[in-house]
């Protein structure tokens, strides 16, 4: 079965075709060239390509009968530059979405991966405490003829049940992460309910919402501005969303304009509690569908929504950063207390 293209991998080809026709060669030659330069895993696709080519069928249409390795967004905008005579500026096109996707991708991560790495030593670090150094004090405990101060003895508890049945323990997680993860690729219902209970984590929603609105205008901009009609751009952005709950609002806009809404009305229609669009969004979005500059008021709406996010995340990476450290403090220095409570109180003890 093939595998879709990663974006960094759809970005890489079209930086290759667009420098090889910038340079003078057909299309058919830059292809020939890039599967002489590729690594082993492209050249089976890539001789597919370029035999479809050879037949007479268009780059869009070569891209299509590959099983879809190439995003809808990759190939219909191939699709409309053929009409027009100018895939070199369809490719420019892909090069600056897929670069900013790829750039918005990496903010997050590189936002998030702090506070992940950090709350996932400190798990590791407490259950290690648990398992092998409660026992140890346990040991010495036992020779203490007096009751135990309660935290004391909860958390030798908790050792125990840690001691005893780590191993069942440790399969059942293993166990409950592989159904799920099983679950969470055969049902696109439990992916739609996940990505609408997304937009509700405190702090984390309004992140992945204005992340999400930001792909969502930026595509469809560089879509309309590309040539296609909203309805078609509309149809296109739905297919190649990231999100479901974007998808959704996306075809539902879709049915809306079909029975004869405007894009103003069409958006509060679908969006009246406004998950995703905001209210600035909406109104921008009303003018400049009236006013005829759909185009350039998504692409500007993307540019000021990605800044937000980048201030967001610079801020949150920044706030998050003491606060993890005095929580993973606390929690530390608070086992550590629990266990010498005894000798701290040795002398009424003994």
């Amino acid at each position: 079965m093939n595998q879709k293209l990663s974006k960094q991998n759809q970005l890489h080809f079209a930086q290759q075709l667009l420098t090889l026709m910038q340079a003078g060669l057909a299309l058919l030659n830059a292809i020939e060239l890039i599967e002489q330069t590729a690594p082993k895993p492209w050249h089976i696709w890539l001789k597919k390509i370029h035999s479809h080519l050879k037949n007479g069928h268009s780059l869009s249409q070569s891209l299509r009968l590959d099983c879809d390795r190439f995003s809808m967004e990759f190939i219909n905008l191939i699709s409309v530059s053929e009409r027009t005579g100018d895939i070199q500026l369809a490719l420019a096109t892909i090069c600056q979405q897929l670069e900013a996707q790829i750039e918005l991708r990496r903010k997050v991560q590189q936002a998030l991966a702090y506070p992940i790495i950090t709350l996932t030593t400190s798990l590791a670090l407490i259950i290690i405490m648990i398992i092998w150094v409660v026992p140890v004090f346990k040991e010495v405990f036992a020779h203490f003829q007096a009751d135990l101060p309660g935290p004391t003895r909860f958390l030798i508890q908790i050792s125990s049940l840690f001691e005893h049945y780590f191993l069942e323990m440790g399969l059942g997680l293993l166990l409950s992460v592989i159904i799920f993860y099983i679950s969470w690729i055969k049902s696109i219902r439990l992916q739609r309910q996940f990505d609408r209970l997304s937009f509700r984590i405190p702090i984390l929603g309004q992140l992945l919402r204005l992340a999400t609105l930001t792909y969502w205008c930026r595509t469809l901009g560089h879509l309309i501005s590309s040539g296609l009609s909203l309805p078609d751009a509309l149809r296109v952005t739905a297919q190649s969303s990231n999100h479901w709950l974007s998808h959704d609002f996306s075809a539902e806009i879709f049915k809306q304009l079909a029975r004869g809404w405007p894009l103003g009305q069409a958006l509060i229609r679908v969006d009246p509690k406004h998950t995703l669009f905001d209210i600035e969004t909406l109104q921008l979005l009303r003018i400049a569908s009236e006013s005829g500059s759909l185009d350039d008021m998504l692409r500007k709406r993307a540019n000021i929504l990605g800044s937000e996010l980048s201030n967001r995340l610079n801020t949150l990476s920044q706030t998050i950063e003491p606060l993890l450290i005095m929580i993973v403090g606390i929690i530390i220095g608070s086992l550590v207390i629990i266990l010498y409570l005894p000798i701290f109180n040795l002398g009424q003890i003994v």
